[in-house]
């Protein structure tokens, strides 16, 4: 059976960043690389923000966490023939009312790896032809293979902020 990969339009800019290739054995290369990048930090360091009104290293790996968790439940419930239209939501208020910043980065990645282990388990059990179902979230239709596609590239598009602006030599 032939995959469906709809999502909206603004999702393109994470979905193009996910090399081609085992959806599981992505996620879980994706989980190690960051957690060995991520591990390597101080806590100065991760609550670092590169400009004024932007989020720490800790606030992007918590948001990073809170979305993938919010996308494996419409992963879930679109896979499961849930017709009910999902709702979007504030990423800025999320990671305000989280307070990630008064969180080790240890405790967030403890976090980051046992949502990240929990999508790998989902997907794993899914029937194939569940990955071509499509529901609505956020107003917009999405199928279930475009939404492992969206969690593995917002992660990497997140991945890539934090290399560039946090990380990077000046």
């Amino acid at each position: 059976m032939t995959e469906t990969y709809k999502y909206a339009d603004y999702y393109k800019t994470y979905v193009k960043l996910v090399p081609k290739g085992d959806m599981v054995q992505i996620l879980e290369d994706q989980m190690r690389e960051t957690v060995g990048l991520m591990s390597m930090l101080s806590e100065e360091k991760c609550a670092h923000r590169y400009a004024a009104g932007k989020w720490s290293i800790k606030e992007v790996i918590g948001h990073v966490v809170d979305t993938e968790r919010i996308m494996s439940y419409r992963l879930l419930s679109i896979a499961r023939g849930d017709r009910v239209s999902l709702p979007g939501y504030d990423e800025n208020a999320y990671v305000e009312e989280a307070d990630f910043d008064s969180h080790s980065m240890k405790r967030l990645l403890e976090h980051f790896v046992a949502v990240r282990q929990a999508t790998i388990q989902l997907i794993n059990s899914l029937p194939k032809e569940a990955r071509s179902k499509i529901g609505t979230a956020n107003g917009h239709e999405v199928s279930v293979s475009a939404l492992m596609m969206i969690i593995a590239g917002h992660e990497l598009h997140h991945r890539n902020i934090i290399l560039e602006r946090y990380l990077a030599k000046n």
